[in-house]
């Protein structure tokens, strides 16, 4: 492959915006070798609209629910969401619809400059896609369970899945659990034995109701226990963060995903909690499904007066209207405009990366090989919410 320059209307490395008229230098398979100031880079340039930057990265996404595309409509608070997320998948859909619709969703982010993943995986149904995909996976194997009477089968079920994802190759795979109003207390303590050292995640506070089953013991919940004939989980007289974070002891990396309705009390437990127990914890945000689900958005500002570490994920293609990095950053760029855009691109890029100890993405870095993506901006030079890999 020939050495391609490539410059734009600005050039963001993964923590900040570079000189104007930084030319970045691609080398061999994409392996960047120089940035250099335009008066240095010679000839051949070429000169793109928008901002480029490294691969982004989605750290919270749920690849083998993208048949459920345009099915569940949005709107309705996450308890209607999760009855009708149970009810789709016992339906009988087609194996080859899952699958296409799976490799199209893949393909989808690859084409927009998306290079690596925090997948959900309930199933081994996305494997063959993945290992053909040429992107970057950190499959999360979900653990769900409302009784400690199913706490073996269900770990046991799991098991499998995850031994199935390493059999396959896909050795960045751990066990996770799904959430707290889904997971007993003695199904985390298991989870934080099973994951010591490993990198998981946990749906955290996406409504209020998460909050108030913890708190009080009474909550929209009551339908989703009566559908699957289990008694209510709590109270305990604090936060759902407060609740579950204490079952985690073991130096995992914790990915808290959605923080709708996080507090800046829960934020600063947390980060104690981080630090007495040798933890690394990260807020990841998913605005565009918490519009869909519950339309409310995050306290994202909150977070960034706390020094929080925040990630940027598009859930799944049964809650958002696309699997997008792009359309996140400009609906936070939209709502917070008070915030530097420099923070969202780092979200999305290099705290990503650093997140899933993916040392040689996120960064624009003579020598590594993190994708060059292009933020597509209008002639005005505001985001468009769309985005696109170069191609080498």
């Amino acid at each position: 492959m020939e050495r391609q320059k490539f410059s734009a209307d600005l050039v963001f490395d993964g923590s900040r915006f570079l000189e104007k008229g930084t030319v970045v230098v691609v080398g061999g398979a994409g392996t960047i070798e120089a940035l250099v100031p335009a008066a240095d880079a010679g000839g051949d340039v070429q000169h793109l609209q928008g901002i480029l930057l490294p691969g982004l990265i989605n750290a919270h996404c749920h690849l083998e629910l993208s048949h459920f595309k345009g099915i569940i409509p949005p709107g309705g608070g996450l308890v209607k969401f999760l009855l009708s997320v149970v009810g789709k998948r016992k339906e009988p859909w087609g194996e080859q619809l899952k699958r296409d619709q799976i490799a199209n969703a893949a393909a989808e982010m690859k084409a927009a400059g998306i290079v690596g993943i925090g997948d959900i995986c309930n199933t081994a149904d996305a494997i063959e896609t993945k290992r053909a995909s040429g992107l970057r996976w950190h499959n999360l194997v979900e653990v769900l369970n409302f009784t400690d009477e199913t706490l073996a089968p269900r770990m046991a079920h799991n098991q499998q899945v995850l031994d199935d994802h390493l059999a396959a190759g896909l050795t960045s795979s751990t066990l996770t659990p799904h959430a707290p109003y889904s997971v007993t207390a003695a199904t985390f303590d298991a989870i934080n034995k099973a994951t010591a050292g490993n990198i998981i995640s946990v749906h955290n506070q996406e409504t209020p109701a998460e909050d108030a089953l913890f708190v009080t013991g009474k909550s929209d919940f009551d339908q989703l226990y009566a559908l699957t004939g289990t008694a209510p989980l709590g109270p305990a007289g604090r936060s759902s963060l407060q609740t579950w974070l204490p079952h985690f002891t073991e130096g995992q990396t914790i990915i808290l995903v959605h923080n709708t309705y996080t507090s800046p009390e829960d934020v600063a437990f947390a980060q104690a909690h981080a630090t007495r127990h040798g933890l690394r914890v990260h807020f990841c945000l998913c605005p565009n499904a918490n519009r869909y689900i519950e339309d409310s958005l995050p306290p994202a500002t909150m977070f960034l007066e706390k020094g929080a570490s925040l990630l940027l994920g598009t859930d799944s293609y049964s809650s958002n209207w696309q699997l997008s990095i792009a359309a996140e950053i400009k609906t936070l760029a939209d709502h917070f405009p008070e915030v530097p855009l420099e923070i969202w691109l780092a979200a999305a890029t290099d705290n990503g990366a650093a997140a899933f100890d993916w040392t040689d993405l996120g960064r624009l870095e003579a020598g590594l090989r993190p994708g060059l993506t292009l933020l597509h901006t209008n002639e005005g030079g505001s985001i468009t919410g769309t985005s696109s890999r170069m191609d080498f």
